[in-house]
């Protein structure tokens, strides 16, 4: 039996549930998808990790491998590769994310660093509507993005966005009410 034909029959009795083809397929390619993995993380017990959980994949998405699309190899290839760089992706969001954070409360620790409340901030968001004062908080106090808020308090995209938009106009007309008697009080 020449050995496309016996890669096609692991790959047919795969798909039919066979562990044991599943397990042959698996030594026959884990080496060469470890290194692609491994090129793109770097950290090796990460790679093994993501090699597992591609092929945990392979074995649940064996059903839509299609031979007429390309080769059995190419298409595992592209799930480890995939995989990789959505791990990759998420590192470096949460990076960026505790980065970000720690320049915050390096700021906030600083001598001088101006207190939200020093200006009266946390006074005027508690006079506003319930609804819109949680918005405000996740957003601006919390560092929530629009879509993080959506889904933390189950409301609408849409219904953050426009209770986000009437505190801001509110808060606006406050600060501008504020301004012109400090300006008239200072003149």
């Amino acid at each position: 039996m020449s050995q496309t034909a016996e890669v096609n029959k692991l790959i047919s009795e795969m798909q039919k549930g066979n562990e044991v083809a599943f397990a042959q397929l698996y030594d026959r390619y884990s080496p060469a998808l470890y290194g692609v993995v491994s090129k793109i993380i770097r950290e090796e017990s990460l790679a093994q990790d993501i090699l597992q959980d591609c092929f945990v994949t392979i074995w649940k998405k064996a059903q839509s491998f299609d031979a007429d699309k390309g080769s059995f190899f190419t298409w595992m290839l592209n799930i480890c590769r995939n995989k990789s760089i959505d791990v990759l992706r998420k590192q470096n969001r949460e990076s960026d994310h505790l980065n970000t954070m720690k320049e915050t409360e390096a700021l906030d620790t600083k001598e001088g660093a101006m207190n939200v409340n020093t200006i009266g901030l946390n006074d005027v968001v508690s006079k506003l509507p319930e609804e819109q004062k949680i918005i405000i908080e996740y957003l601006y106090f919390k560092g929530y993005t629009q879509k993080e808020v959506s889904e933390e308090l189950n409301i609408p995209l849409g219904t953050v966005k426009t209770r986000a938009r009437y505190a801001i106009g509110e808060l606006r007309k406050t600060f501008t009410t504020l301004l012109v008697l400090w300006i008239l009080k200072n003149i």
